[in-house]
């Protein structure tokens, strides 16, 4: 390896790509940059859709190491011929996720690497034998894995269900994570889940059994019994009485629940193993094996001191000198601090009426022309941009795409927190490619601090494309270098709540969205006075304000209003428009 060369370490699963770029410096190989994107495991992902995933992560390497769950000896060659159209000039390494996450827990050595995340697997090398156990994939194998552990639990909620054996708490902390009311419900999402979505509620029942809960520890030492028994298998096939055994993936994380259920279990009938916890992702294992390198050369981790003063520096993240004594006051003293705080939220939206108007107009000729409106944010930012877009349709009767929402981390964001979605420009610019902007559309990042990266991302790769772009800020002190239509900076000063932007930085927000999305909507024609007239007429509360509207317009009697409304099938503009 010669010093100076990049080196591009990938690992793909079903829940994530990870990926790491390293350069080499001697006996160290220095981090660059790294990030994760959107599942890449051969089996359950499309050429074209690895491709498109591809396409987002560094070109400028010298070498890349690309592995992938699903991948075997058979696709590799196919998997080459794809990362050599990303990377022409490099040399390229392919494999299985077993080889990179052996690489990473035990470099050149000998050992068990026992790895559960969405799935699971057991790999045990012994000079230059290889064997192996579990990781057959989620429909015939993967015991012990976040997926067989949360299969496990819906369907003992389901059992116990059936069987009325009275409630169980566990239940309604599922329904609970998946904003879902009722059993009918979790079956149906359960139908259409696919395997990412399902492994993700691994936590719950991790938090459920750490809560006491004793029938969900029984599901999970029953997959670090299977893991422990794979483990054990694997280490007679090798004659290893005393073997190094590595964990890695999510759920062996240090002092986990799961990592005391399997040592517990393991020692039992390996009671001479030596276990500990990978010290490097399997990303930097993919790394490792494409610099060819030894077990001497150690990774330096990248530098990020700026980026953390510069995130610190935010108003956003500034303490209000007002509530610094927030727990010592009585509730209504709290209550006419929140009150009065209000105040510089009515303030900001004041004096950036100018750019709101200028905002709204390019909404409005964007959406004339035949163009879509987006908004993009994460967290608090993009939940807002996601209620305000789905308010269209059912308020102006408009198709759901004309303003879409879209949130990093997507859908179950919405519900539980995926903060650390946020944090990644390049899944960002994946989403505006997969939303097919065009130079009609018009893009509005969302984000409070005017730092998150999806955001950024986003903007920056919807201006590439020709859309149109708007930022959406609460940091005047952000910085300056971000290429954009229009840059709105709504200076609601800190949070009563240091950091908590779902308070004033939010409300501004939303205030700011309404008066864009609303002022569009009318410029648009879907409003006779200040009256909504292409709602949709689909509930009992809808029906009656359509009929309300029309008694309104035509100044007749309610039962005159709703037979005309009977009369055109509920729609309200035909009737209006006749009258």
């Amino acid at each position: 390896m010669v010093p100076g060369e990049k080196i591009l370490g990938v690992e793909g699963g079903g829940t994530k790509t990870a990926w790491v770029l390293v350069e080499s410096a001697g006996n160290e190989l220095r981090i660059l940059d790294q990030g994760k994107l959107p599942p890449s495991n051969f089996r359950l992902v499309s050429l074209d859709r690895l491709r498109t995933v591809f396409s987002e992560l560094p070109k400028e390497v010298d070498r890349a190491g690309v592995f992938l769950a699903g991948c075997g000896l058979e696709d590799r060659p196919i998997l080459s011929r794809l990362c050599a159209e990303i990377w022409p000039t490099a040399k390229i390494i392919t494999g299985n996720d077993r080889d990179s996450g052996v690489a990473a827990a035990l470099g050149s050595g000998e050992g068990i690497v026992v790895n559960a995340g969405s799935g699971s697997s057991v790999t045990g090398r012994r000079g230059d034998r290889i064997e192996k156990a579990g990781g057959w994939g989620h429909i015939l194998g993967d015991a012990g894995g976040g997926y067989f552990l949360v299969i496990q639990a819906l369907r003992f909620i389901l059992r116990e269900y059936d069987l009325r054996r009275g409630e169980v708490q566990f239940a309604a902390k599922i329904l609970r994570a998946l904003s879902l009311n009722n059993f009918d419900e979790l079956v149906r999402w359960a139908q259409t889940a696919d395997k990412m979505e399902i492994a993700m509620l691994a936590p719950v029942v991790f938090q459920a059994a750490a809560s006491g809960d004793t029938r969900v520890m029984e599901i999970i030492e029953s997959g670090a019994q299977v893991l422990s028994e794979y483990t054990e298998a694997v280490a007679s096939r090798l004659q290893m009485l005393a073997p190094k055994v590595v964990l890695l993936g999510g759920l062996f994380h240090r002092d986990s629940l799961y990592t005391h259920a399997f040592r517990r279990r393991l020692k039992k009938n390996l009671p001479d193993a030596r276990v500990t916890t990978a010290e490097r992702s399997p990303e930097l294992g993919a790394a490792w094996l494409a610099g060819e390198l030894g077990d001497q050369v150690a990774f330096q981790a990248k530098l990020s001191q700026n980026e953390i003063d510069d995130l610190a520096a935010a108003i956003t993240e500034q303490r209000n000198p007002r509530s610094e004594n927030l727990e010592k006051m009585s509730p209504r003293e709290l209550v006419e601090l929140f009150v009065e705080e209000e105040k510089f939220v009515h303030e900001a939206l004041r004096g950036t009426m100018a750019d709101l108007t200028r905002a709204t107009e390019i909404g409005t000729e964007s959406l004339r022309n035949g163009g879509r409106m987006f908004y993009v944010g994460a967290g608090s930012s993009g939940r807002i941009g996601v209620l305000d877009a789905s308010e269209i349709p059912p308020t102006f009767g408009a198709s759901p795409d004309l303003v879409q929402g879209v949130i990093a981390g997507g859908a179950i964001a919405l519900y539980r927190s995926a903060e650390g979605a946020e944090d990644e420009e390049s899944t960002g610019a994946l989403a505006m490619n997969e939303r097919g902007i065009n130079n009609r559309d018009v893009v509005i990042g969302i984000t409070a601090s005017g730092r998150t990266p999806f955001v950024l991302g986003a903007i920056g790769r919807a201006r590439s494309l020709g859309a149109k772009t708007i930022l959406l800020t609460c940091n005047p002190a952000r910085p300056q270098n971000t290429n954009v239509d229009l840059a709105i900076n709504l200076p609601v000063g800190p949070e009563l709540l240091t950091g908590s932007t779902r308070l004033k930085a939010g409300t501004a927000t939303k205030v700011a969205l309404n008066i864009i999305s609303t002022g569009a909507m009318v410029a648009l024609g879907k409003v006779r006075g200040n009256l909504m007239i292409d709602l949709h007429a689909a509930s009992t509360k809808l029906r009656d304000r359509a009929v309300r509207v029309v008694a309104g317009v035509a100044r007749c009697d309610y039962q005159s209003a709703r037979n005309m409304l009977e009369a055109c099938e509920w729609n309200l503009r035909a009737v209006v428009e006749e009258l």
